[in-house]
């Protein structure tokens, strides 16, 4: 149903509800729900504001109106008394509707934010209605987004609050059908769709609305999950891979005779899970996390030695050219004790190495091929690629993992790894569709690294610290915001004090390595901190991902009130990678917000990825969470919070999984043949007709577009 045909809408009001609110019809408007509720049925006196009050609402008379300024600075200021006390509304548009129909000595509810100006409160554009006798607001009034363009349209909070009370009058919402399936309501007690719509919009009180808020909350989420696992379940039947039946040769050899230190418990946990996946003939796609320094890149390598056991070939991909090196030297070491061909392929290798690298894919004697974005063109092509790792995955696009696949007629097996450990929530969201191992332990001996909070007033303790770490012969990172100085920014800037270092440290070289350098000269410079020729490196966030120095101790972070949690642990990962006593020096402002001095004393009470990576969403939310997605979140959630309702996900994906397995006719295929009878749900999932219908006819809404709906017609 279109918005224009509710009462008080209309073409006009149609088209801006379109264009500015994303409203096309009265579904969305049902489901265009207010953030924020304030009790309507408490008023307040002028004289018990407070500057850090919400809405509020106050009851009294005009006793004067004015107008003030000229051009684009009219405005209008009305005198408004409670009975004792007096204080100022403003309008800056819409003068003359305000002129018109707001007079003096009438009784008005004014409902608005209150503001402390010059000694006294004020509202700037209040909703304004006169106080009929007798009659007092109830319940909770909720506070709805508006565009700036609605507003100068003198499209009010009153105005979408009337709209929305119209359309729940209208036929179409009287049979507005139930989204959930009725098992499902009734087995998880939710509120029914038409009352949890009522009460979004106009609860009467805070069990109801709490009530609405948690079945949305689930609504949301589990659709999102049902559509998640339904694709990974298709493809998971559907896309056959690679039988690697056999652990043979290599990997016997390597573990027993190579392997450079013990695996943890963990790595031998991953191990059996990327092992288990890569026997039955189903494609693996499987997302490795795990803390810096955790030996995630020994685990891929084993993973490749599967591949190679069975006559397969193996690919690992990086983001950077000096990451891609460094995998390639450690590969290059491990490969060969064991008479293993290892190639490295980027963009700037030449000509003559690079049709050799061509001729002994395609012939299958190039057996592991290291690489950057290189490894997706097409004239890249492998005799039969069995498996291909992809390292720090958030660098790469969905399209060009996705390149991977087809260098072959048989999909490999696809194992991704990061660094950047994702909150448990948002990686059963974002990362859903993926199985996902985790490496929780460091290596035995690896010291956690010490971690300070430190001022501009303790410089001094800083400057021993490196001092002291220089003559013992450790190597430093100092990290800054900016490369070039901004006046508008009171920030530390990399050009400004490049040379303050080097003065301060003579008799050490300083390196520089920032974004704006020429590829060749920031490898230039990244090789001489590497080798251990330069002993202090200055540079901008580059590094935060692929610089494996073990003999760096100190990581000196300027202005680190200016970065994330996760870009900060992801920074202080760049040291404690041998077995030395190693710090992060995390340099602010003394005068900065007590939520941003929270967050950084949480980098100095935990060197646990994840935790720090919980924090961080719980305090950014998870929009906004660095390092871990391209470009936010794939979908838009409107109720559910991913860093405040982790357990109702959790509940939500059980539903969704239990459903998809007592229902298989919501994916193309069948249940996977080795399924045991134990991983079966209880029978009460199996959805009656209706509850189907009602399924397919949700996913279509919410996700047409996005994904290929032959899979459950």
């Amino acid at each position: 149903m279109e918005t224009k045909y509710i009462k008080g809408v209309g073409e006009k009001r149609a088209k801006l509800l379109a264009k500015d609110l994303g409203i096309n019809d009265v579904r969305e408007l049902l489901y265009y729900f207010p953030y924020r509720y304030v009790d309507r049925s408490k008023f307040y006196r002028i004289a018990d504001f407070d500057g850090e009050m919400p809405m509020v609402q106050v009851r009294g008379r005009f006793v004067r109106f004015a107008e003030e300024g000229e051009g684009a600075k009219r405005r209008r200021v009305g005198l408004f008394n409670d009975g004792r006390s007096i204080m100022e509304v403003v309008w800056f548009s819409g003068l003359k509707y305000i002129a018109e129909s707001v007079v003096c000595g009438v009784e008005y509810v004014l409902f608005g934010k209150p503001s402390f100006y010059r000694g006294a409160y004020s509202m700037v554009h209040p909703e304004i209605e006169r106080a009929d006798a007798g009659r007092a607001p109830t319940g909770f009034r909720g506070t709805y987004t508006l565009s700036e363009n609605a507003r100068h349209s003198n499209f009010t909070q009153k105005s979408l609050s009337g709209i929305v009370a119209n359309a729940l009058e209208t036929k179409y919402f009287q049979e507005f059908p139930e989204t959930l399936p009725s098992e499902v309501t009734t087995a998880l007690h939710l509120m029914p769709v038409r009352d949890a719509i009522r009460n979004m919009h106009f609860p009467q009180n805070t069990r109801d609305l709490q009530a609405a808020r948690e079945r949305f909350k689930f609504e949301e989420l589990f659709y999102i999950e049902l559509n998640i696992l339904r694709y990974a379940r298709r493809r998971s039947a559907s896309i056959r891979g690679h039988v690697f039946g056999r652990i043979g040769h290599y990997f016997n050899t390597f573990y027993n005779n190579v392997l450079p230190f013990p695996l943890t418990e963990a790595q031998k946990r991953v191990l059996r899970e990327i092992r288990g996946d890569m026997r039955h003939g189903r494609q693996m796609n499987r997302l490795l996390q795990g803390d810096v320094g955790c030996g995630k890149t020994l685990v891929a390598f084993m993973a490749m030695l599967m591949a190679l056991d069975n006559g397969y070939q193996a690919a690992i991909m990086a983001p950077t050219e000096i990451l891609a090196q460094q995998h390639y030297e450690t590969l290059s070491a491990w490969c060969a004790p064991l008479g293993i061909k290892c190639a490295r392929l980027t963009g700037s290798t030449r000509t003559k190495p690079r049709r050799d690298i061509d001729a002994a894919l395609r012939d299958g004697s190039l057996q592991i091929l290291v690489g950057t974005h290189a490894l997706l063109e097409e004239k890249v092509v492998f005799a039969n690629l069995g498996i291909a790792i992809i390292d720090e995955q958030h660098r790469f696009g969905v399209a060009q993992r996705a390149k991977m696949w087809n260098k072959g007629e048989t999909p490999p097996h696809v194992l991704v790894m990061t660094a950047t450990p994702i909150p448990r929530t948002l990686a059963m969201t974002v990362y859903g569709d993926l199985e996902v191992s985790v490496i929780d332990e460091l290596p035995p001996g690896r010291k956690p690294v010490e971690t300070w909070l430190r001022y501009d007033e303790n410089r001094g303790e800083v400057d021993r610290l490196i001092a002291s770490q220089l003559r013992q012969g450790r190597q430093i990172y100092m990290v800054y915001p900016l490369v070039h100085q901004n006046d508008k920014l009171n920030l530390k800037s990399l050009e400004k004090d490049l040379e303050y270092v080097r003065e301060k440290y003579p008799h050490y070289t300083v390196v520089c390595v920032h974004g704006q350098l020429k590829a060749a000269e920031k490898d230039y410079q990244m090789q001489q901190f590497v080798s251990g020729e330069a002993q202090i490196m200055v540079a901008t966030t580059v590094i935060e991902v692929g610089v494996n120095v073990p003999n760096a101790s100190v990581m000196v972070i300027e202005n680190a009130e200016r970065f994330g949690l996760s870009q900060l642990h992801q920074l202080r990962g760049r040291v404690g990678r041998g077995a030395d006593r190693s710090f992060c020096v995390l340099m602010s402002k003394y005068k900065i917000a007590a939520e941003t001095r929270k967050r950084l004393t949480v980098m100095t009470q935990t060197t646990d990825g994840f935790l720090v990576s919980e924090a961080d969403m719980q305090m950014r939310g998870p929009g906004d969470m660095e390092g871990t997605m391209q470009s936010g979140l794939p979908f838009k959630l409107q109720v559910a919070n991913l860093a405040r309702d982790g357990q109702i996900l959790t509940r939500a994906r059980q539903e969704a999984e239990a459903i998809l397995a007592a229902n298989p006719q919501l994916v193309a295929a069948e249940p996977a043949a080795d399924a045991t009878p134990d991983s079966q749900p209880d029978p009460a999932y199996r959805l009656s007709e209706e509850g189907l219908a009602t399924l397919r006819r949700e996913m279509r809404l919410r996700f047409d577009g996005q994904t290929d709906w032959s899979l459950i017609s």
